[in-house]
């Protein structure tokens, strides 16, 4: 049985367990708050406005159990996110058209947003990708578009076909007051009530939204002009991989703090299901996805894999 949905050798892994994983997270809701028909969808349709942080930590919990977490958990998130989406409508109020939310045009602009986000912002915070692997990660993510209900083919399957992607669809794309109102949130957003403990520790989360910012597209950053306009190219990336250096000098038990409950476990079983497999486990999922070797799993009869 396979242990977990991604393999700990895959581009996937290399990328999504690393902590500039925050920036990203952060980027890609800044960046889909820019297509005015999704980002009336999230307003409309999502409890967006009285829980960001919860917003984003369920974004963090569907990336880790579709990365880490076993088939069947990723094929139970998945359903419910299809089941939940399929439920809803919403209303453009500059047009009057009505829209499903699991509209098919509007459930790949935040794949590709998704996926873009987390491809250039790690590998700006430092994380060594070679084009091949940058390539591999898009294709790989290809499989967890078909969760929230897409084809593998109806999203990008590299670098190249992403470009293209983001170029096509810029000329829909605008800042609304829903939009910029959702920025200055993810800059300062309200702490929710089962991390009230950390509301001390809330300004350090401005350098978080901040970075996010200074890595979006210059146009975008121009549009919104939410902050004054630092330059968003050589200064952003030091930013980057200084917050980076930072973020991994936390140690794993607090710095797993700020998940739920059941991301945590999810990641637990990953390790129960990784060590029955085969792999050496001393070190937690974190070591194993940023090993650049991993031991294979010793399964009789079958040739180890080698690393990337």
């Amino acid at each position: 049985m396979q242990p977990t949905v991604a393999a700990p050798e895959s581009v996937t892994w290399k990328i999504h367990m690393d902590r500039s994983m925050w920036v990203a997270g952060v980027r890609a809701l800044m960046l889909q708050a820019l297509h005015p028909v999704a980002m009336q969808g999230v307003w409309q349709r999502s409890d967006f406005r009285t829980d960001p942080t919860g917003r984003l930590l369920r974004t963090a919990h569907f990336v880790a159990v579709t990365t880490y977490g076993s088939p069947q958990e990723a094929d139970r998130i998945g359903d419910r996110i299809r089941r939940v989406h399929a439920a809803l409508s919403f209303t453009d109020p500059g047009t009057g058209r009505p829209h499903r939310v699991d509209q098919r045009d509007l459930l790949v602009w935040v794949h590709c947003t998704e996926v873009s986000s987390y491809l250039e912002t790690t590998y700006r915070a430092g994380v060594p990708l070679t084009a091949a692997e940058m390539d591999g990660y898009i294709d790989e993510q290809a499989r967890t578009a078909t969760y929230v209900g897409l084809d593998p083919w109806d999203v990008p399957r590299d670098v190249a076909q992403m470009r293209r992607y983001l170029a096509s669809v810029r000329p829909l794309l605008r800042v609304t007051p829903e939009a910029r109102w959702a920025v200055r949130f993810l800059l300062w957003p309200k702490v929710p009530e089962h991390l009230s403990w950390l509301a001390p520790l809330k300004p350090l989360w401005f350098p978080v939204g901040a970075l996010a910012y200074a890595t979006l597209p210059a146009w975008a950053r121009r549009d919104y002009g939410v902050l004054p306009e630092a330059g968003g190219g050589a200064a952003a990336t030091a930013a980057l991989r200084a917050l980076r250096a930072s973020l991994n000098r936390v140690p794993e038990r607090y710095y797993n703090l700020v998940f739920d409950e059941e991301t945590v476990r999810s990641a637990q079983a990953a390790k129960e299901r990784l060590l029955a497999a085969g792999y050496e486990m001393e070190r937690g999922l974190r070591a194993l996805g940023a090993s650049p070797r991993f031991r294979s799993p010793r399964v009789p009869g079958q040739r180890a894999p080698s690393g990337p």
